[in-house]
Order: C-alpha cells, then sequence, then structure tokens
C-alpha cells in the first residue's frame, strides 16, 4: 500500500503544483493505473524516450487529495459510499520519436499483474486497480491491442482475464510534492509492484535466439539434477543481466530449491520445456522434469523474481499471509512452540531473520521476537484495517512477515510478531 507519514494538500486540477517545476513542455503522454504510484514511477521513468512520469490520482469522483482517496477507500469498504474512487496512477511523458507508445504499454503490462482487480499484490482497494487512461483514439486501439497481445501470453502462461480499465482520461489530479521522485528520496522505500514475469511480445523480440556459441555447451545432465524440483538459469556468454543476477541472487543463493546454470537453451535429455527459450537469462522451475513455470528477463527486481518462485513453493494459506498481507489465527500457526536451538528463516529466499535465542512467549499465539539478524527485514508503515501499525517484511524475498509493536522485552523493548506460517526453522547443527 502506498503510506504516508503525514496529511498532505492536493496538488491543482491542472495537473501541476506552483511549487513544482513545469513539465516537459514537448511530447506525448499517457496515464497509467499499476497499483501504489511510488513503484510506478520508477518502472516508467527507466525507459529511455521517457521524459518524466509524475504521480497523481485520475478517473474518480472524489477530491484529488491522498487523504480523500484514503478516506473514500474505507468508506466503499464500509458500504458508506457509493463514489468511485480514483486510481493511484502515473501520467508517463515521453518523446514519440526516441519510445513509441507501445513500448511505453509493454513496460507497463510486464511491471505489474493486470488479472488482479481491484488489487495490487498486498494492496487492496478500487484505488489500486490496473488502468490505461487515453486522451485519442489512437492511443484506445493501441491499448486494447496491446491488451490482447498481453493476454494471450499469459492465457498461455496459466494466467487469468486482465480487468485493467481502458477508458478515456476523464479527471486528473497530481499528487502531493510527498510522493514525487519517492523512491529517489528513499531508496529503501516500499515499491509494491510485482509483476507476472511473463514478457510482453513486442515486434521481433519473440524470435531472438539464443547466441548460437550456446548451442555448443554441454547440456546438464539429468542424473545430477533434483528430478522432484530444479530451477535451472539458461544464460549465455555475452549477457550483461545474467552477470547481474549471478551477482544479485545466485551468488547469495540460500534457497531450499535445487539451483544451476547452464549455457546450453536444451534442457537435459529426457527433461522438457513447454517451448523454446528466446531470451537470456531465463530462469525455469522443473518438478518431475519438467517445465512448471519460467521467468524470462532480469533487470534488477530481486523481490519480483521472489515472489515468482514463491507461488510455486508456498501453500495458497501462505501465499495469503505472504503476498495478500494476510494474518494466520492465533494459536494455529506453525513454529509457535518451536524453542530448539536454531534460526527461522525466510521459506523462499531461504535467508536467516530471526536466531531461537532472541523467541519469547508473548502470549498473543503468534511467534515473537524481541530482536531480527541484521539487515534481514525492513519496516514499513501500515495503515489498514483503520490502525496505524509498523509492518514487518523479509528483505530478501520482500514477504509479508507481520507486525512490530513496541511492548517487547529488554533489552530492545520490541515485539516482531510474526506469522510462524511464513517461517521456517533449521535447528542448529549439533557438535
Amino acid at each position: 500500500m502506498a503510506i504516508s507519514t503525514s496529511f498532505l494538500i492536493g496538488a491543482a486540477a491542472d495537473e501541476k503544483s506552483a511549487s513544482k517545476p513545469a513539465r516537459p513542455a514537448t511530447g506525448d503522454s499517457i496515464v497509467l493505473g499499476m497499483g501504489c504510484f511510488w513503484g510506478a514511477e520508477k518502472r516508467m521513468a527507466a525507459i529511455p524516450g521517457v521524459l518524466d512520469v509524475e504521480s497523481g490520482y485520475a478517473n474518480g469522483e472524489v477530491a484529488g487529495t491522498y487523504e480523500a482517496v484514503l478516506t473514500q477507500e474505507k468508506a466503499l469498504r464500509a458500504g458508506k459510499a457509493s463514489q468511485r474512487n480514483h486510481a493511484e496512477v502515473v501520467k508517463v511523458t515521453f518523446d514519440p520519436a526516441k519510445v513509441g507508445l507501445e513500448k511505453v504499454l509493454a513496460q507497463f503490462w510486464e511491471s505489474h499483474n493486470p488479472t488482479q482487480g481491484d488489487r495490487q499484490g498486498n494492496d487492496v482497494g478500487s484505488n489500486y486497480r490496473s488502468a490505461v487512461y487515453i486522451h485519442n483514439d489512437a492511443q484506445q486501439a493501441l491499448a486494447l491491442k496491446t491488451r490482447d497481445t498481453y493476454q494471450a501470453a499469459l492465457t498461455a502462461a496459466g494466467y487469468g482475464k486482465i480487468t485493467s480499465d481502458i477508458a478515456p482520461l476523464k479527471k486528473y489530479f497530481s499528487a502531493e510534492e510527498y510522493h514525487q521522485n519517492y523512491l529517489q528520496k528513499n531508496p529503501n522505500g516500499y515499491c509494491g509492484l510485482g509483476g507476472t514475469g511473463v514478457k510482453y511480445p513486442l515486434a521481433g523480440s519473440a524470435a531472438t535466439p539464443m547466441p548460437a556459441a550456446a548451442v555448443k555447451a554441454p547440456r546438464l545432465d539429468a542424473k545430477a539434477l533434483n528430478f522432484e524440483r530444479q530451477l535451472i538459469v539458461f544464460e549465455a556468454d555475452d549477457c550483461a543481466y545474467c552477470r547481474k543476477f549471478k551477482a544479485d541472487v545466485l551468488d547469495h543463493w540460500k534457497s531450499p530449491v535445487a539451483v544451476v546454470r547452464t549455457l546450453n537453451p536444451e534442457p537435459p535429455a529426457g527433461w522438457t520445456l513447454d517451448k523454446a527459450l528466446f531470451a537470456t537469462p531465463t530462469m525455469v522451475l522443473f518438478e518431475k522434469g519438467k517445465e512448471v513455470s519460467r521467468y524470462t528477463g532480469y533487470s534488477g527486481e530481486t523481490t519480483r523474481f521472489w515472489q515468482w518462485l514463491g507461488f510455486h513453493l508456498l501453500t495458497p494459506a501462505q501465499q495469503k499471509i505472504a503476498f495478500e498481507q494476510g494474518t494466520e489465527r492465533p494459536g494455529t500457526g506453525s513454529n509457535l512452540d518451536e524453542k530448539r536451538p536454531g534460526t527461522f528463516v525466510d521459506p523462499i529466499s531461504g535467508v536467516a531473520l530471526f536466531r531461537s535465542d532472541t523467541k519469547f512467549d508473548s502470549g498473543t499465539g503468534w511467534p515473537s521476537f524481541f530482536n531480527p539478524l541484521p539487515g534481514s527485514i525492513t519496516l514499513h508503515e501500515d495503515v489498514s484495517m483503520g490502525m496505524k501499525r509498523v509492518e514487518v517484511r523479509s528483505a530478501s524475498s520482500g514477504i509479508h512477515l507481520g507486525h512490530v509493536f513496541d511492548d517487547g522485552p529488554a533489552p530492545t523493548y520490541k515485539r516482531y510478531c510474526i506469522n510462524g506460517n511464513v517461517l521456517k526453522f533449521v535447528p542448529d547443527k549439533r557438535k
């Protein structure tokens, strides 16, 4: 959820605030809703040829301020309002001579999950709906065309129907200055976007062959792999993003999933791919020698990769906690009574989160700790359910763990109240 530490003053409906510098006067623009606009702004600004990305609110029937949007969503959930709420959006201004609208829309489709309705990951509400708000017939036609193209790719990957709202832009308000360029100002801030891992098939990209040299690399030996579940990273020699994925993820691999790299685009003998590989890196998850899912390409979003993998490792109940900010009923989760010496780790990434010697009986019905391991978690303001709390997430995978409160024991006086079902316990080895 897009979060704020203070109430903010809305900007004018003419899309500019008097205190802001003027936005670029040249170029075309389109307004896109992808969930929390902080992450959306970062994703769209990374496209070469994009001149400016501005966070804002669009196509609602209430005032165009953050406070008004939150208030309206709360009223809608309680059945006390009927006016349509604004969507959190970004206004993307781009130079058509440097980047086409299809490329902009391709990034839009890839950067979030457009099949979730009034939700985007942990962010739930009509203000987080997926949306394309256009200003002419040509944009409308291309938005519909790219939607249908991406729908075909999603359907092939097992996803449901796209729910994105594609309509003329009727109202737009620029968001408060606090929200603009938020992740530049706060590099460790909340992003909240997790795409499907399905690439948009831009013209020519689907036919991009694997490097010829890759075919000469030795094929993996199935006997040396884990037949039950194995992740294979298909790479190429001259692949900058392969090297980045190795540095960001593989060099720190602690996940329970066996992983191996290869320069050969063919699966091990006797194993099957759903379709040929067309780009590197491609991470393919095999179970019993058959492909169950793939993640093509990597541009640095480690939490997006871990979320993709997590959907195949976690049970539906665990997924609800990890990806939808759910909570297990008190006294029902695992690890509540675990007292052996050991470490509680992230169930997807395998990264250590808490040591057992910091665990204590809080009497709440959830595993509680007074201190996490250094760098293992991130904290985020949570104003859901009419309360103001501090959410705890795993720093490695980004999954929701629980909340932290100021009523714990010495020496920290903190109580990290964690859902036991998203913890994996690894006992210490006996000496």
